[in-house]
């Protein structure tokens, strides 16, 4: 009796944890018993690669706060923000590539808990994206965690279990996104009896642009070890990982999704390993989407069971598509939300500030609880 007792003291406990976070109904996001349509954008960063630990956000908070309050004035609410990128700040390595903590000079966790109050305040919900894999740099860090496991366990011990541990109970926080991108360090036309990491369907297809250095399986198993660690800390998180483009998010159109539960699970051996909700960009190339476009699909024609997020995407590369368009499509053809690239606007094929917000602003008043649903919720 007092097992049982025990046991729905602590699902009450849960059920009053997970009490207005953001949380999954089949194919779509609820909150509050309502479904709701994550409009927002992009941070990515303001200084790459140096937003966040050894202080640096003290330099950047000013530039990020101008956006929060941006995105929340325009009717955005929801912010994808990049972390670690390549490693370079946070987190801290030691001369052998093993991780020792979140940064060098420990103030990483309270600089980031300062963001999510500042999002709080202006009710908007952050996805912090862990690494990146489109653009390589400063490499060596990253390339260490991706093939050898004793460092990236060093870095899930010491790294990102505390990270977790201390804002799972932030409502700022809205997922995690492990890496952007990994499609650019792939190593594509490998065969594989294994068809998960069998990237023969990504010959020619413009994969492995940052440098084809990764099998599949060493790229699925970095995902899934940080997934599982996660899911495993806080059992009501929400995970995914933004892939560059949806022709490897599913198994039809004749393609393969390399980011399946089974293909995860596969990689990594990690049974809670897998994304709660799948993410991908869409960009056209040569004023033209490709056949596997969020812009050319209902969310259903992928077959997934899960939410689908247009994680990425702009007007400048949106094949004539104006940036409410391009909002109004995902809204009314199933996807759970989209993401503009981004705020801050600097770099190559980015859409001005201004124009994203516009896109923002129209969707701001929209609540059809049988399209995309509530977009002007309370975090």
């Amino acid at each position: 009796m007092g097992l049982c007792v025990l046991a729905l003291y602590l699902i009450v406990l849960a059920s009053i944890a997970n009490a207005g976070r953001l949380q999954i109904q089949g194919t779509h996001f609820v909150k509050d018993g309502k479904r709701v349509f994550l409009s927002g954008g992009n941070q990515a960063w303001i200084a790459y690669g140096y937003d966040f630990g050894d202080n640096n956000y003290e330099y950047r908070k000013t530039e990020f706060e101008k956006y929060l309050k941006l995105v929340s004035d325009n009717g955005g609410n929801s912010i994808r923000v990049w972390i670690h990128i390549e490693g370079v700040i946070s987190p801290h390595f030691d001369n052998n590539g093993y991780v020792t903590g979140l940064d060098q000079k420990g103030t990483f966790v309270a600089e980031f808990k300062e963001y999510l109050a500042r999002a709080q305040h202006y009710n908007i919900l952050i996805f912090p994206c862990l690494w990146n894999g489109a653009l390589k740099q400063q490499h060596q860090h990253l390339d260490g965690l991706i093939k050898d496991t004793a460092k990236l366990q060093s870095y899930i011990d010491k790294a990102l279990i505390p990270w977790v541990k201390t804002v799972r109970d932030e409502p700022a926080l809205g997922g995690w996104d492990i890496m952007n991108e990994f499609e650019g360090e792939i190593i594509p036309g490998t065969h594989n009896s294994e068809p998960c990491f069998d990237t023969t369907f990504l010959q020619n297809s413009g994969a492995g642009w940052a440098g084809a250095t990764y099998s599949a399986q060493e790229l699925l198993r970095f995902v899934n070890w940080q997934a599982d660690a996660i899911r495993r800390t806080d059992p009501g998180a929400l995970v995914t990982a933004g892939s560059w483009n949806a022709r490897d998010n599913t198994d039809r159109l004749n393609t393969h999704n390399l980011y399946s539960d089974h293909c995860l699970r596969k990689a990594g051996g990690k049974q809670q390993g897998v994304l709660n909700f799948f993410s991908s960009h869409s960009y056209a190339w040569q004023g033209k989407y490709d056949e596997f476009s969020p812009f050319k699909h209902k969310a259903s024609d992928y077959g997934f069971s899960k939410p689908f997020v247009i994680a990425e995407f702009n007007q400048v590369s949106g094949a004539g598509m104006d940036i409410t368009e391009q909002f109004q499509w995902a809204y009314d053809n199933g996807y759970s939300g989209a993401w503009t690239w981004h705020l801050h606007a600097d770099g190559s094929n980015t859409d001005s500030t201004a124009n994203q917000l516009r896109g923002m602003k129209y969707m701001k008043n929209k609540n059809d609880q049988s399209k995309g649903g509530l977009v002007a919720f309370t975090i």
